[in-house]
């Protein structure tokens, strides 16, 4: 079984006494249904699942449930022996946006108190905002994601020894040693070809062969469209062409979103496709990056909606796309490949499973950077610049971001693939693999 730390975090709520109802949101194929089937049925003796989405295509027992009798009465159809007290039975609401109507329920299921609940989707977001009358504090919401590169690694046998290592190095802006970085760096790699998405790195340790792991991640990623599309019957094809643009758009110069290309329409602009950016980000399928001209703490006063980066959910999926079954383009170091896009791509799924949400600097005459992340312990701006490449140390904008005194920069970060850990005017240069511990 694949460690993950959502489960701490699952748990944590399950024991604590809380009345509030946890709902586990996240894209379709990230873990949600096992890590919750597997907390629910370790921490209580009657664990019931309903999957809503296969009882919408089915039998229906649960689509014309209104109010909290009804439903007591419905869910002792399946699972009546079952039904115990809210100490020992947990029911787990699973594609709970199959049923809009049941997003509403759960206020009044939370305030009844019988069991405890827990409920999960991949479109909760896309579904609560278009519920119109939504849970407000009956529910807590966690966003799974796909593994990070940490989960990665214990995947593949790290140790928490070389964890704590790792951990205390970048604490202390600490190099690791040749033979332990070229280790680290090669699972970074592998990670680039694989993902996070659980059944691809299953597939990868068990079988290590690359036709079927990229079989694998090309039916995802069809699963992904075509899912996308059945949403929304007015603007499924705007979302479904968004969504396929993504891998494209990033290897432009300017990876940002242009709205007139989307449809090839002249004119067009970006809030004509509002509905269908936000149900990409909502669905947890695509990484949104908001563009900011004047990075003041906090940063969300000053992004402009206009300007915006999408990166695809999981990185495996992306060089999937763009290199197949080529794993010299990702693993050997060919000067003729450009490998920007899938650093940039790893390093926004790995800073948005830690929780942050993700700005970059745009600006005509100084250039772009690439991340800038809120450091709420200074309150300032950390500019993070990613490069695949051996000339690391070159970065203009970059340069000019730091020593503009307006923007009062505390620290500026670099990733690459260099093993050295220097500061030099301000910047701190660091192995890409650290990432994880931002």
């Amino acid at each position: 079984m694949l460690y993950r730390k959502i489960q701490q975090q699952i748990e944590r709520h399950l024991v604590s006494g809380t009345s509030k109802i946890l709902m586990v949101d996240g894209a379709r194929q990230v873990g949600k249904t096992f890590i919750i089937r597997h907390v629910g049925q370790k921490l209580f003796s009657n664990f019931i699942e309903i999957n809503l989405k296969a009882d919408a295509e089915g039998d229906k027992v649960f689509a014309h449930v209104h109010t909290v009798k009804d439903f007591y009465l419905r869910l002792s159809v399946i699972a009546g022996q079952k039904m115990g007290s809210k100490d020992n039975t947990l029911v787990f609401l699973d594609e709970i946006q199959s049923y809009p109507h049941l997003l509403t329920m759960l206020k009044f299921l939370k305030d009844d108190g019988r069991f405890t609940y827990v409920a999960s989707g991949s479109q909760l977001g896309v579904a609560l905002s278009k519920t119109a009358s939504i849970p407000i504090g009956s529910i807590e919401t966690l966003r799974m994601f796909p593994l990070d590169f940490e989960e990665f690694l214990i995947a593949n046998g790290i140790g928490t020894e070389v964890l704590d290592h790792l951990r205390d190095c970048f604490n202390n802006r600490t190099s690791l040693d040749e033979t332990l970085h070229r280790l680290i760096l090669d699972k970074f790699k592998r990670y680039l070809l694989c993902g996070g998405l659980p059944d691809a790195v299953n597939t990868l340790l068990d079988t290590d062969n690359i036709v079927q792991l990229r079989r694998l991640q090309n039916e995802i990623h069809a699963y992904y469209a075509a899912d996308a599309s059945q949403y929304d019957a007015e603007n499924r094809l705007k979302i479904r062409r968004v969504y396929e643009m993504i891998p494209s758009n990033l290897e432009n110069k300017r990876k940002r979103v242009f709205a007139n290309k989307i449809e090839g329409k002249p004119g067009k602009r970006f809030s004509d496709y509002a509905e269908e950016f936000d149900y990409l980000i909502s669905a947890g399928i695509a990484l949104e990056v908001k563009a900011v001209s004047q990075p003041r703490f906090p940063m969300l006063e000053s992004s402009q909606k206009n300007l915006l980066k999408l990166y695809l959910n999981d990185v495996g999926i992306l060089t999937c796309l763009l290199y197949d079954r080529n794993v010299g383009a990702v693993i050997d170091d060919h000067e003729s490949i450009n490998l920007g896009s899938v650093y940039e791509s790893v390093v926004a799924q790995e800073l948005s499973a830690h929780g942050h949400q993700l700005y970059y600097y745009d600006n005509k005459k100084h250039g772009e950077v690439d991340f800038l992340l809120e450091d709420y312990d200074s309150l300032a701006v950390l500019p993070i610049e990613v490069k695949s490449g051996k000339d690391y140390r070159v970065h203009s904008a970059l340069d000019n971001f730091v020593h503009m005194p307006d923007h009062q920069i505390k620290e500026a970060i670099v990733l690459s693939n260099g093993r050295e850990v220097t500061i030099k005017d301000g910047i701190t240069y660091l192995p890409v693999y650290y990432v994880m511990f931002l």
